[in-house]
């Protein structure tokens, strides 16, 4: 005779063999299992044709109200006998939860009061469920209303990385991807422009709020008789090198100044840990969010008071090029800001730029790569978005070039003191490219090594240095706040921080620097994509690698590049007109087809 019971949540016919329960599951399959693992119903006869009669449930309820039964007593209670399939009956009442519910093998009949408060949380949950599902069917249609804010809401936080799932987008058969969240909101309306890329990487969008230290009473060197100038491109704001050269019997005699940070940032200082935690400056078309507080910028920007405190590096250099002497030492300096465009016209500035090609000659002749690919600054300035390609001014090499080699003096300095420094890195290159066009640069980037910072010394081949280090823009690179405060210390006789601190800064750094550089990629990206939706455009591309039937072009006026079909044979480095066709914002994916 089969008995029976629930297994598994299903009802089973059981028979006893030996110390175990020979099962019969519905559709005919079997198993044996222990009897602990079932609950008994019913010691039949039974079978599975289970045909649950009407019952009277409240009126059972009613009577027990707050008490615990066995199921036989409940099927009575509620079906006025015990059958096998009043027995399943009541089994499925308990399971249902609501008025009754299982309490091991018991049941138990809930309080008014729980009951209640069930019913409401139900009728609650029905009502939630009713507004999501006409909610998300105003979403399928486009068409939304005020109360679905929070579905919206979810997907912007989906969109903007502060979320991993979506039940939204799930209902909506989508992908659970904040790019998938970004097109629902763009096809929604709700979105038309917004970056979302910074806030999806973590990145701050709000300058720190730290109180900034005065600047320390100490010596320093009184250089505000000699020139300074500080040349950037128009928009800056943030001038934190100023340089100036002149002849001497040896060849040149250079001065780097440096905005001196570590003054009034030091070692484990909260204007420091913060400095860390952020990596560098995040420089978007929206605006610049940088790592210290503006008052920094404010206090030690060369040119932005009348008089500058700096950390000068003062080098005398060879006329073909060569390091002869380095000095380094804290200095006052008078500093005039130009642009790149009004530096070509100050004759003051020449003989920076016979040493600046002299080192330039001779970093090349030890191996050096110089890389000239298209480049464009994208700014939003109100609703506008503007796109200007960089003007090749030779004023930029003669900067870059003092610049180059205030970093290979610092890091010469720091290997031949012993002074553990973040030291900037790169392996030879996986090959060489000869020529000299855009297509060559393009395929001679492909085999560029990343550039590392490490906190042991090793040679800069891209820049052909032995050695090198960032040390130029403190108030913009944490790690070149580092340098500054390790030649701080070091100038002071003061301990400065061990090789393991600095690789730890250097680790931790580079890891946020990353994401910065990201972050910035992405945003350009974004705003040069939203440029073209708006304005569409029409310009020049120069072919620079092929790939089968499909061809690289750069596009100068837009420093983009685009991978277009081509029509047929066509020459590296061929100039074409292309012409944007669309744009998946979302997937920073952007469509030219050639005229």
């Amino acid at each position: 005779m089969a008995a029976l019971v629930v297994y598994k949540g299903r009802p089973a016919l059981a028979e006893e063999k030996g110390d175990k329960l020979e099962l019969t599951l519905p559709g005919g399959e079997r198993a044996r299992v222990r009897p602990k693992d079932v609950l008994w119903l019913h010691p039949g006869p039974a079978s599975l044709e289970l045909n649950v009669p009407e019952g009277e449930e409240e009126a059972a309820w009613e009577l027990l109200q707050g008490q615990a039964v066995d199921l036989r007593e409940l099927a009575e209670l509620v079906f006025g006998a015990y059958t096998p399939e009043t027995a399943y009956g009541a089994y499925v009442l308990a399971q249902k939860g609501e008025r009754f519910y299982l309490e091991g093998e018991k049941v138990r009949a809930r309080a008014p009061e729980e009951l209640k408060a069930l019913l409401q949380a139900k009728r609650e949950r029905e009502e939630r469920e009713r507004r999501l599902a006409e909610g998300l069917e105003r979403l399928r249609q486009g068409v939304l209303a005020l109360e679905d804010r929070p579905l919206v809401q979810e997907v912007e936080a989906m969109a903007l990385g502060e979320r991993k799932e979506s039940r939204v987008l799930r209902a909506l058969g989508q992908p659970e991807t904040p790019e998938a969240a970004h097109a629902l909101l763009l096809r929604l309306g709700v979105w038309r422009r917004e970056n979302p890329h910074p806030r999806r990487l973590g990145l701050s969008l709000s300058p720190p709020d730290l109180p900034v230290p005065p600047l320390p009473q100490e010596k320093r060197v009184d250089l505000t008789h000699l020139p300074a100038y500080a040349i950037d491109d128009e928009e800056s704001q943030d001038p934190d090198d100023a340089v100036y050269a002149e002849r001497v019997a040896e060849g040149f005699r250079l001065w780097v100044h440096v905005a001196d940070v570590a003054a009034l940032v030091a070692p484990f200082s909260p204007l420091d840990l913060e400095a860390l935690r952020r990596g560098a400056n995040l420089y978007l078309p929206e605006g610049t969010v940088p790592m210290l507080p503006p008052g920094v910028t404010e206090a030690l920007g060369l040119g932005l008071q009348e008089v500058s405190p700096a950390l000068t590096f003062a080098l005398t250099v060879s006329r073909e090029g060569e390091v002869l002497d380095e000095e380094v030492f804290l200095s006052w300096v008078r500093v005039k800001r130009l642009s790149y465009q009004e530096a070509l016209g100050v004759a003051e500035l020449e003989p920076l730029k016979e040493l600046a090609l002299a080192f330039r000659r001779r970093r090349l002749a030890q191996g050096g790569l110089e890389l000239h690919l298209p480049e464009a600054k994208v700014r939003l300035e109100g609703d506008e978005i503007r796109i200007r390609p960089l003007e090749a001014y030779e004023s930029r090499i003669w900067v870059q070039e003092a610049m180059h080699l205030a970093g290979y003096a610092a890091a010469h300095l720091a290997y031949r003191e012993g002074l553990p420094f973040p030291y900037a890195t790169q392996e030879a290159p996986s090959k060489r490219v000869e020529g000299e066009g855009l297509s060559a640069m393009w395929e001679q980037r492909k085999a560029l090594k990343r550039a590392q910072l490490k906190a042991v010394p090793a040679p800069h081949k891209g820049l052909g240095l032995p050695l090198y280090a960032q040390v130029t823009s403190p108030l913009r690179r944490y790690l070149d706040l580092v340098a500054h405060q390790q030649l701080r210390a070091w100038l002071k006789g003061d301990k400065p921080l061990s090789q393991e601190e600095v690789l730890q800064r250097v680790g931790a750094a580079e890891a946020m620097a990353d994401l910065v550089r990201e972050g910035e990629r992405k945003s350009k990206l974004h705003w040069t994509l939203v440029y073209l939706r708006e304005k569409g455009y029409e310009g020049r591309g120069v072919l620079v690698e092929k790939r089968g039937g499909q061809g690289v072009f750069l596009l100068p006026e837009l420093g983009l590049s685009a991978q277009v079909a081509l029509p047929g044979p066509l020459p590296l480095d061929a100039e074409v007109t292309l012409r944007f066709l669309e744009a998946d914002l979302p997937r920073l994916e952007a469509r030219f087809a050639l005229l």
